[in-house]
C-alpha cells in the first residue's frame, strides 16, 4: 500500500463512505494460474460459516452476497468476475465458484498442438514451441479459455447485481506491454462517487468489463499472448496483472472499504523441494522462481507495509488520530498453509501428454534428476486439471477453517481493526 494512497486520498474517503456505505467489505483475489483453485477452498469454507451464523450474530450472515467490491489480478480477476455476475444468489455463489471450479480442465484453458513424441527430441521440442509462438504469439494457444469464459461468466449478471447495488464494483488489474503502467479496469454501481485515478505507474479506467479484459489480466507472460485493450483513445497491448502491481490493496481503499480480505496463493515451503534438488539450476527451476516473484512477492510487500502504516498509527495519540482524516481498515489476509509446489509435485502426471512431454522435451520440467521442484513450480501453474484443482480446494477450506474465528469476526459489526490491520 502506496503512502500517497494514504496521505492524498484519504481526505476524500469519509465523503465517499456516506455514500457508498459504512461497512462496505472488499475481496481482493491475488493471481497464480491453477494455483487459484486455493482462493476458491477459501471462500467455499466462508460461505458454509456464515450460513451457519444466526443472522443477529453476523449481518453478512444474512444470505447475502459479503462483498461489496471485488477486485482482481490474473485468474483471480477470473474468480472476482464470476463471483460479481452470480452476486444475486446471494451466500450460494462463493459454493457455486467451487463447482465452476471442479469442471476445469487444461483442454478448456489452454492448448499446445504437439506430437505425442515430442518429448524423446529436444530439437523438435523446441521446434514445436517455436510454431506455436509464431501462430499465437505465446508458448500455448489460449482461445479455449475465451470460450470457457464466455460460458461461465454471466457480464448481464454482472450489471444486475450492480444495478440491484448488491456490489458497488468490479475491478480487474492488467499490465500494459506498450506503455509499462498498471491499469485497473472498473466497471461501478450506477452514479458510485469514485473517480478514476492516476498514481505515478498505475491508473485506473471506468469502463464495462469484458472477457477481453480478463484475458488480458490472466495473460501469464511468454505463456499466454497478450491481449488489446481500448485506453484513452487508443489501443495498448496488456499481459498478466501481477506484473508492476506495486499496491494490490490500493483500488480496495480508493472506493472507501472498510474491510479487506485479501486471499493470496503465496508459498511458504519452497525450501522442502529445494533441499532434494542437486546441481544447477533448470530452466524450470528459473521459470518457478520468476513467476513465484511475479504473482506473490508484491502482496507481501503491501500487506507488511499496511501492518507498519497500522503500527505507527497506533502510536499516536488518541487526540492527533482523531484529527488525523483516516479511518480504520481491517485487513485480513489468507495464503496457504502449504507448500503449492509440492502439491503440484503429487499431480504432475496429470497435465496433457502434449504439454508435459514438450516442456520435458526442453528440460524444463525435469523429474529425472533430483529436480521435483523446478518440474512442479512450473507446473502448478498449468495444472488445470482435477487431482490438483481439488487438492488445492481442500489446503483452501482447512485454511480458511482454523481461522474460524478470525474470519467470523470480520464480517461481523465490530469494525474495530484486527491486529496487524491497515488504518489509513
Amino acid at each position: 500500500m502506496s503512502l500517497d494512497t494514504l496521505i492524498l486520498h484519504n481526505t476524500l474517503l469519509q465523503e465517499q463512505a456516506n455514500t457508498a456505505g459504512q461497512s462496505d467489505c472488499a475481496l481482493v483475489l491475488m493471481g497464480g494460474g491453477a494455483r487459484t483453485a486455493y482462493q476458491v477452498g477459501v471462500l467455499k469454507a466462508v460461505g458454509a460459516m456464515l450460513a451457519a451464523q444466526p443472522p443477529a450474530s453476523a449481518p453478512a450472515a444474512q444470505g447475502g452476497f459479503p462483498f461489496q467490491c471485488l477486485f482482481g489480478t490474473s485468474a483471480g480477476a477470473l474468480n472476482a468476475s464470476y463471483l460479481a455476475s452470480i452476486a444475486t444468489q446471494g451466500l450460494p455463489a462463493l459454493a457455486q465458484l467451487a463447482t465452476f471450479w471442479s469442471g476445469l480442465r487444461s483442454e478448456r484453458v489452454y492448448r499446445l498442438e504437439a506430437p505425442g513424441w515430442v518429448r524423446a527430441n529436444r530439437v523438435v521440442a523446441g521446434l514445436t514451441l517455436a510454431r506455436q509462438v509464431r501462430r499465437h504469439h505465446a508458448l500455448l494457444d489460449t482461445l479455449p479459455l475465451v470460450d470457457t469464459l464466455h460460458r461461465a461468466i454471466d457480464l448481464q449478471g454482472l450489471e444486475r447485481a450492480l444495478e440491484q447495488r448488491l456490489i458497488h464494483v468490479l475491478g480487474v488489474t492488467a499490465s500494459s506491454y506498450t506503455t509499462g503502467e498498471h491499469w485497473t479496469f472498473c466497471q461501478t454501481r450506477p452514479e458510485h462517487p469514485v473517480q478514476p485515478w492516476h498514481r505515478p505507474g498505475r491508473r485506473a479506467a471506468f469502463q464495462p468489463i469484458t472477457i477481453e479484459h480478463l484475458m488480458a489480466s490472466s495473460a501469464i507472460p511468454f505463456l499466454f499472448p497478450a491481449v488489446p485493450l481500448w485506453v484513452d483513445g487508443h489501443k495498448e497491448h496488456f499481459g498478466d496483472g501481477s506484473m508492476r502491481q506495486l499496491s494490490p490493496l490500493s483500488p480496495a481503499i480508493q472506493f472507501g472499504a472498510r474491510r479487506i480480505l485479501v486471499i493470496g496463493v503465496g508459498q511458504p515451503q519452497r525450501a522442502g523441494l529445494a533441499a532434494r534438488s542437486a546441481g544447477e539450476p533448470t530452466a524450470g527451476t528459473i521459470a518457478g522462481h520468476a513467476m513465484a516473484s511475479v504473482f506473490h512477492d508484491t502482496l507481501q510487500a503491501d500487506v507488511e507495509q499496511a501492518q507498519r502504516v497500522s503500527q505507527t498509527l497506533a502510536r499516536l495519540p488518541p487526540a492527533l488520530a482523531a484529527a488525523l482524516p483516516y479511518r480504520p481498515v481491517d485487513v485480513l489476509a489468507i495464503q496457504p498453509s502449504f507448500s503449492l509446489d509440492e502439491l503440484a509435485h503429487k499431480h504432475i502426471g496429470e497435465l496433457p501428454a502434449q504439454t508435459r512431454n514438450t516442456l520435458a522435451g526442453l528440460g524444463a520440467l525435469d523429474t529425472t534428476r533430483g529436480a521435483a521442484g523446478s518440474a512442479a513450480a512450473l507446473a502448478s501453474y498449468l495444472l488445470f486439471e482435477p487431482g490438483f484443482v481439488n487438492a488445492l480446494i481442500e489446503l483452501g477450506e482447512h485454511d480458511a477453517w482454523r481461522r474460524k474465528d478470525e474470519l467470523l469476526r470480520f464480517f461481523g459489526t465490530d469494525i474495530t481493526p484486527l491486529a496487524g490491520a491497515a488504518v489509513p
